[in-house]
């Protein structure tokens, strides 16, 4: 019954489009018919309005924090379902009939739920990567890359050479779910990564 309950709050929370529902309420326009077509921070920056861009990136952020933070501490052991499930009612919300964002701010509020150090971290690869390239898509995967290696580094490396026990470290390890947000994040970055390599990728004004 726990797992149904994580399941639906998760996905019902994620599945909220912010990005859609701000630029329609307040500028009037269908996120969806410009730019990128994508409904998330950096498609609503693209039409042009900064303030709206930071409160879709708020609210993004915790509609992934919200229901992690709640089932970690009811149901910790469900974490990894709570996390994937929010992650992906983002990416496939059954009111935009599947169609969704890239899951970048979502990610980074499952990741406060997860582990401060960890969001402060994406946070801070992600703005800088953003200033030297000036490409929101590099800079995403970049981040997402540096906190799975980071992760790996702490949960693996550094306790093998502690001598802990396999237990101990699969006890304290949640890297298959960050892998799996890896993978999804690429996926959801397939197009960015092929303008990317053709040339046609739109740099971020900052």
């Amino acid at each position: 019954m726990e797992n149904i309950l994580v399941i639906i709050f998760s996905y019902l929370s994620g599945s909220i489009p912010f990005g859609l529902i701000l630029t329609k309420i307040f500028i009037s326009k269908d996120i969806r018919k410009f730019g990128s077509g994508n409904i998330g921070t950096t498609n609503v920056l693209r039409v042009g309005n900064k303030l709206l861009a930071v409160f879709t990136l708020i609210l993004d952020s915790l509609k992934g924090y919200i229901p992690v933070f709640i089932t970690i501490n009811y149901y910790p052991e469900l974490f990894p379902l709570s996390a994937l499930t929010t992650f992906l009612g983002h990416l496939f919300p059954i009111w935009l009939k599947f169609k969704g964002g890239k899951g970048v701010a979502t990610y980074l509020g499952i990741l406060f739920g997860l582990s401060i150090p960890l969001a402060l971290l994406f946070i801070f690869t992600w703005t800088a990567v953003l200033l030297i390239f000036k490409y929101a898509s590099v800079a995403s995967l970049f981040a997402t890359l540096t906190v799975f290696i980071i992760s790996s580094i702490r949960e693996i490396i550094i306790p093998v050479l502690k001598n802990l026990s396999d237990e101990e470290i699969i006890l304290n390890n949640h890297l298959f779910i960050l892998f799996i947000f890896l993978i999804l994040i690429i996926y959801t970055h397939r197009k960015n990564i092929s303008n990317l390599k053709n040339k046609t990728e739109t740099k971020i004004k900052i």
